[in-house]
């Protein structure tokens, strides 16, 4: 019988790639470990997405962070390109429509700040403004290296993420998933991290045997040397979007 996999993204994007592993003989599971949450105040996004004009490039860092300024902008303007770091960031922008340059990271495998940061022209930033739509958290690397470049860089949050909390319904859903080994995409460390601790939470005893008999499928290294250092090491690297996991859970059958 074919493994079940678990897939932790946020639900709006896990629920396609789902589909599409049960269509192709994967019972799959939804089981978020991120929850997505829009801002009490989104002023400061809104006026930034008021001044589109005057930016040389704007970087979105994931599909959230896309679809939360795309619902204040009806036309994307041609001339402004977009940096995205992934291959689910693209198929966002498709979904809006737009059709301007896209900059990316030309390695699947590394579709990182890094990965993005070295196909930018960062010479021709210099002066100019950048808008970086994120959330309210996370890396600063690529604010810190346009920055260095010479860049005015104007980083606007667009939505919050947390890990869940160990409710009793979602204990409920998780024990049973632990209690058996099963294939878990994880997508962020912050989501490895919030599953060891919901892990720990729900089963202070045993959960380390539990986390370690599970198989995990991540697309960013950084992922990777997360799970090993929570003492987690059936782990496989694939490349980033869907093509990339499905592809992955593909060739283990």
């Amino acid at each position: 019988m074919p493994e079940t996999v678990v897939i932790t993204r946020p639900r709006a994007q896990a629920e396609p790639l789902a589909a599409r592993l049960a269509a192709g003989g994967h019972p799959a599971v939804v089981f978020p470990l991120l929850e997505i949450a829009p801002l009490a105040d989104d002023s400061a996004l809104r006026a930034a997405l008021a001044q589109l004009d005057s930016f040389a490039l704007a970087a979105f860092v994931s599909p959230n962070a896309i679809d939360a300024a795309f619902a204040h902008v009806k036309d994307w303007p041609d001339t402004l390109p977009i940096a995205v770091l992934g291959e689910g960031s693209r198929v966002a922008l498709a979904r809006h429509g737009v059709g301007c340059i896209v900059h990316s990271p030309p390695d699947p495998e590394h579709s990182d700040s890094e990965g993005l940061l070295s196909v930018l022209d960062l010479a021709a930033l210099r002066g100019q403004r950048v808008l970086l739509v994120r959330g309210e958290s996370g890396r600063e690397l690529l604010a810190d290296a346009l920055r260095a470049a010479g860049a005015e860089v104007v980083a606007v949050p667009a939505y919050r993420r947390s890990v869940p909390a160990l409710s009793p319904a979602l204990a409920r859903e998780l024990a049973p998933l632990l209690a058996t080994p099963h294939l878990w995409v994880v997508t962020s460390s912050e989501a490895m991290r919030g599953l060891a601790a919901l892990a720990a939470a729900l089963d202070p005893q045993g959960h380390v045997v539990k986390m370690q008999q599970q198989q995990f499928i991540v697309p960013h290294a950084r992922i990777a040397q997360t799970a090993r250092e929570l003492g987690l090491t059936q782990v496989t690297l694939c490349a980033s979007g869907d093509e990339g996991v499905f592809a992955a859970i593909q060739s283990r059958v």
